[in-house]
């Protein structure tokens, strides 16, 4: 699979250029774009010609085209529909993986400026003395390496949704600029002195709690209030219990349809999945079914799910684990030795110490199984 999480991990049907990660278990479908337009690689496509229908329309479509129908699902809906006809300022907080950008997506295209840009922009991902160039732009030779004019994303995403990730991650001093483009509908590029408007719809989202950001004095208190017009909070996945199997099925026919295979999911592998906590949510989610396709023949069984899934907790690696009988040591071993790294998150070194293997080992093993696949 080539697709990123969040490509898919609010997803139903979710567009191929879609981008998280991952999704409070929904996709928004593919529809027709607007003639001449581009797409970044985070926009969606049109669900449908007309999203200014009422709430209960949109609600109805929601259903169609998001994945879980557990009652936070149910309650997301009617929030979605009621504030996407708006031009209200959103913030969506949950933790990571709950598919806060596609539910920003979701939003954005019912609204009314759906066939309009939508550009995310993830505060906590570029150094500080780059943000405001990339937010409100800069004209030729304000700073070193300034070449050239550039529009920033406040430019770019006239008339449409910007999607602030991470917002309370934002440099402090930067905050009271995007304060005053909330307030006048206008900014200024870096270096320049001529004010630009801007109608952009803002959409912010953090894993933090964003009234101990203000305490913690990482966030105005003053921004919050104007970006918290109306708060969306996305439940974790082990609260949405109802609507792990759904999504699990839904991840594999991906799989599927990806690969073109036809694996198949079993009873008991859906149970373990129910049992579980998925601190990852539905990133982990994804990941876990679409490295048990890999690892199965045919069919999922609990055998093929990382180890720490299937122990008796649902998730602490101290409680013995029972493993399959018929198989070879030598395919108990790799079974062990996958399970062993996927569990360390992929770190090697923690996973030969847990093993009780020097690293030098561990990675011959895995260059064999690389070899042999």
């Amino acid at each position: 699979m080539n697709r990123s999480v969040s490509e898919t991990a609010l997803h139903a049907q979710a567009p191929a250029n879609s981008a998280e990660p991952a999704a409070s278990g929904q996709t928004v479908a593919p529809g027709p774009r607007s003639a001449g337009r581009r797409d970044g690689p985070d926009q969606m496509q049109s669900v449908n010609g007309d999203c200014s229908g009422d709430s209960d329309n949109i609600q109805q479509q929601l259903q169609r085209i998001l994945v879980g129908d557990s009652p936070p699902m149910r309650h997301l809906f009617r929030q979605i529909a009621r504030v996407a006809p708006t031009s209200a300022s959103v913030l969506i907080t949950g933790e990571s993986g709950t598919g806060k950008e596609l539910v920003a997506q979701a939003i954005h295209q019912f609204s009314a400026r759906g066939e309009r840009p939508f550009l995310p922009i993830n505060c906590g991902a570029i150094p500080a003395q780059l943000i405001e160039s990339e937010l409100f732009g800069h004209v030729k030779g304000s700073f070193t390496g300034a070449t050239r004019d550039h529009s920033g994303y406040f430019e770019r995403a006239n008339g449409g949704t910007l999607f602030l990730d991470e917002i309370t991650e934002m440099p402090f001093d930067l905050q009271v600029n995007l304060l005053r483009v909330l307030e006048t509908s206008t900014f200024a590029r870096v270096g320049g002195s001529r004010e630009h408007t801007t109608d952009t719809r803002i959409i912010a989202a953090t894993n933090r709690d964003p009234v101990q950001a203000v305490e913690d004095g990482d966030f105005r208190e003053d921004l919050l209030y104007r970006i918290q017009v109306f708060p969306v909070h996305l439940p974790p996945l082990r609260e949405r219990n109802g609507d792990i199997e759904l999504l699990a099925r839904h991840f594999l026919e991906q799989y599927n349809r990806d690969e073109k295979q036809r694996k198949a999911l079993s009873d008991e592998a859906v149970d373990a999945l129910c049992r579980y906590s998925w601190p990852g949510n539905l990133r982990e989610l994804k990941n876990v079914v679409q490295r048990s396709c890999i690892m199965a023949e045919t069919c999922i069984e609990p055998e093929d799910l990382p180890a720490h899934i299937t122990l008796p907790d649902g998730g602490s690696p101290n409680h013995n684990w029972s493993v399959p009988v018929g198989r070879s040591l030598a395919e108990m071993e790799k079974k062990l030795i996958l399970a062993t790294l996927d569990y360390c998150g992929g770190r090697k070194e923690k996973a030969a110490r847990m093993l009780g293997i020097c690293p030098k080992t561990l990675y011959n093993r895995l260059r064999e199984y690389q070899r042999r696949a």
